[in-house]
């Protein structure tokens, strides 16, 4: 599914240079570096351009410096971890956004990584996602606890909505409340091809006039919405308003790692002026409701 040049060109994407034996160790670091390096985005869908999602796409996306959203960033992590020699599983998941109920729908490309502990002398699964932007920054064994890592705290435990799936609960600080997973493993993404249509086509997607770039590191994440940058760091939020054009592109390539490659000045243009658009109606918006 993946070529050996094509996996120099991903882990160089990665900046790791070495192929090294499928570890536990190994996995953790190409987990970090890959949310460290690769957004999550609705660039886009937001700008008219959305990509396919077979896994030979998504992994060309991301060596030729693009992103994508979690059907593509965990379909190519999935095609490089599986050509490094990792055991990986699909699992059909759903992300409960603020303020609404828990789901499995299948909006959400859920991963688990099997390895053998030489200690136990026995499998272990790790739950690994490097596809929603604010995930964990490390994999996490697939056993119900509590696991902090830095300065935020995630925990593992059974699902409510589904008999042995299990739910990951969000950081409170962060974007969503949880994600549930069901334990059924997923041998094609036939099953998430409905959905990835539906968010980039339909007029009733959320990311259609939403523009949204996420990105982790090791204390935090930063968040573009639209005109608007947020930086967490720690328990810290600083949030600033974008409101230059150069400065806007120059925050996707340089924090984001997203330098827009494939699209041409005038699309650049295009986008931008959709953003400024949406983000004054945005503004009428909240100034409507403190009148």
């Amino acid at each position: 599914m993946i070529t050996h040049s094509e996996v120099k060109a991903y882990l160089n994407r990665l900046g790791i240079s070495e192929i090294k034996a499928p570890t536990k160790e190994y996995l953790f670091e190409l987990h970090k570096a890959h949310v460290a390096r690769i957004p999550w985005q609705t660039l886009d869908i937001f700008a008219g351009e959305p990509t396919p999602l077979d896994i030979q796409n998504s992994v060309q996306l991301l060596i030729h410096q693009r992103s994508g959203y979690c059907f593509h960033l965990n379909g190519a992590f999935t095609a490089l971890l599986r050509a490094l020699g990792y055991a990986v599983s699909w699992h059909k998941a759903g992300v409960q956004p603020l303020g609404q109920e828990p789901r499995i729908n299948g909006f959400h490309l859920g991963l688990t990584v099997s390895l053998m502990n030489e200690d136990l002398g026995e499998e272990e699964s790790w739950l690994v996602d490097v596809g929603l932007g604010d995930m964990p920054w490390e994999p996490i064994p697939l056993k119900f606890g509590k696991y902090e890592q830095g300065p935020f705290t995630y925990v593992l435990e059974p699902s409510g909505i589904t008999d042995q799936g299990w739910r990951l609960i969000h950081d409170p600080q962060y974007s969503y409340v949880g994600v549930d997973y069901a334990p059924e493993v997923v041998n094609s993404l036939e099953l998430f091809k409905t959905n990835h249509e539906f968010y980039s086509r339909s007029p009733e997607s959320p990311w259609m006039d939403l523009l949204v770039v996420r990105q982790r590191h090791d204390v935090g994440m930063n968040e573009l919405k639209g005109c608007i940058w947020r930086k967490w760091n720690g328990s810290m939020l600083d949030a600033a308003e974008v409101s230059s054009k150069s400065e806007w592109f120059e925050i996707l390539a340089d924090v984001f790692n997203e330098p827009l490659v494939n699209y041409s000045t005038l699309e650049r243009d295009q986008i931008w002026a959709k953003v400024c658009k949406h983000h004054q109606n945005w503004l009428r918006l909240v100034e409507d409701q403190r009148s």
